[in-house]
Parts: C-alpha cells; sequence; structure tokens
C-alpha cells in the first residue's frame, strides 16, 4: 500500500484582480502610486510596522481589490497610537483627533480626512459598509494623511505647531485652504461610483485633484504634477456639462474651481 501523500498542486501566480484593470498597465506601476508614502524614520517599531503594512497593502491591491480598504484601516492603529502618546491621553480616535486640531497639532482639513477614514473603519465594523469600499487612488489619499499627521506629530511640539499653521496659512481666506476644507466636508455624489462620462471615470478625477491640491498646499507642484492638473482641469471642463444631475454638477463645479485655483499660479509656466 503506498502510502505517501499525494504531490501538491503546483502553486498558481496571483493574477491582477479585474476591479484593478484601469488602475495601472501591471504590477511594477503600482511602486510609483506608493512612492509618496514614505516612513517617518523617527516612529516607534510598531509604528512603522503598521503603516509600512498600510503602504504594502494599498501595493498589494493590484491582485486583490479589498486591500485598498483594509490598508485605510490598519494604517489607524499607528495613528491611534502616535496621537495616544503624543496626547497623553487614552480616549476614542475622534476625540484624539479633535484634540489635536484643536491643539494645531494637525491642521484642521487633515482632520477632517483622517475622520473620513475613521468613519469608514466604524462603517465596516457595523456591516454597513464592505472592504471593497474604496478605490486605490482614494485609499492613497487617505493613507497619506495618516503618514502626513503623523509625521507632524512625532516633531517637536513647537514645530508641529508651525508645520500646522504654515500649512492651514498658505491661502488667504477665501483661497485654496478654505476651498479644500469645504471640499473634504462634502460627501461624494451617492450613485456615482464608477461611473464614468466620456471616458473620464468620476472617482478617479475626484481623488486625483485632491491629490494634486494636498501637494500645492504642502509646497507646489512639479512640473509632472502641473501637467496632471491640467489635464484634470481639461476632463472637468468636458464633464461639467454632461452632468444632468443637480448635487452631482455641484460637487464637480466645486472641484473644477478648486482645480484651477490650485493652477493659478502656474499659467505662465503653462503659457
Amino acid at each position: 500500500m503506498n502510502t505517501l501523500p499525494p504531490p501538491p498542486e503546483p502553486l498558481l501566480l496571483p493574477v491582477q484582480d479585474p476591479r484593478a484593470r484601469n488602475l495601472v498597465l501591471d504590477y511594477a506601476d503600482m511602486h510609483a502610486l506608493v512612492a509618496e508614502l514614505v516612513l517617518p524614520g523617527d516612529a516607534s517599531m510598531y509604528v512603522m510596522s503598521a503603516m509600512e503594512t498600510s503602504r504594502e497593502l494599498i501595493r498589494h491591491s493590484y491582485y486583490r481589490y479589498e486591500f485598498a480598504t483594509v490598508a485605510v484601516t490598519h494604517s489607524l492603529f499607528a495613528l491611534e497610537h502616535v496621537l495616544a502618546e503624543r496626547l497623553a491621553a487614552n480616549e476614542p480616535l475622534h476625540l484624539l483627533i479633535a484634540r489635536a486640531a484643536d491643539a494645531g497639532l494637525i491642521t484642521a482639513g487633515l482632520a477632517a480626512e483622517l475622520d473620513r477614514s475613521r468613519l469608514l473603519r466604524d462603517k465596516l465594523a457595523q456591516g454597513s459598509e464592505s472592504s471593497a469600499a474604496l478605490h486605490p487612488i482614494r485609499a492613497v489619499a487617505l493613507v497619506r494623511a495618516v503618514f502626513d499627521a503623523v509625521g507632524m506629530l512625532l516633531r517637536p511640539p513647537s514645530a508641529a505647531e508651525a508645520a500646522a499653521a504654515d500649512v492651514a496659512g498658505a491661502q488667504p481666506e477665501g483661497g485654496l485652504a478654505r476651498l479644500w476644507e469645504d471640499h473634504l466636508r462634502a460627501l461624494f455624489p451617492d450613485g456615482f461610483r464608477g461611473v464614468d462620462f466620456d471616458g473620464v471615470d468620476l472617482v478617479l478625477l475626484d481623488a486625483g485633484v485632491a491629490g494634486l491640491v494636498q501637494r500645492e498646499l504642502k509646497g507646489g507642484l512639479d512640473e509632472s504634477g502641473i501637467a496632471c492638473l491640467w489635464g484634470c482641469i481639461a476632463d472637468l471642463d468636458k464633464i461639467v456639462p454632461l452632468i444632468n444631475e443637480e448635487y452631482c454638477a455641484s460637487y464637480f463645479t466645486k472641484l473644477r474651481t478648486m482645480a484651477q485655483a490650485t493652477a493659478a499660479p502656474y499659467i505662465l509656466t503653462a503659457t
């Protein structure tokens, strides 16, 4: 009698998740998608591990779309840990975020973005949202907010407060910073996720503009960023007249206004 176990089945190589088909051309392009998620060198091993895992989950959402949403919720472990240490408080995450903003340790806009991630985590726990809630592009923006917040919170108090004030005060009243904060409070139009107009995906366009605005507020755009911004404005000019739902049209009209405000310093560069 042959008592040896049967030979194992050959392992199948992972393949691209069909839902990520329009995200990048191949897996190598995922590296560029997460290139801005740079780990802070002065974080604890626990925080570094949570942040690195979040970044790699986004990278591997190429193979499993749900990893993008998991990346955002996992990044909150690092955020909550750093907030609790920085504020010397053991409170729910939403209170820690609010206290950090009130103390000037993070900007109001950044706090709003962090709270979006916290709300998503709560919805997942309650079963009212699924692990496929986020497109990887949007996940990058939310995880980047955690990376930015952790970086600010790990600085000495005076430096963190100065950085928060610089970002918040970089634009005059009613300028780009105000437009950005208004945008963070706005909800993406219901029923328009996965919708495109004339070949322009609304979620990707929204996330693309948001990422460029954040980069502009944090120090300015390079040549590739400026080129991407003009492309987004061209897409907004094309799709806004095609939207026949009132709230969605208003949302993307305001997005176009914010994109144009971001582009204002670069008009001479473009010409």
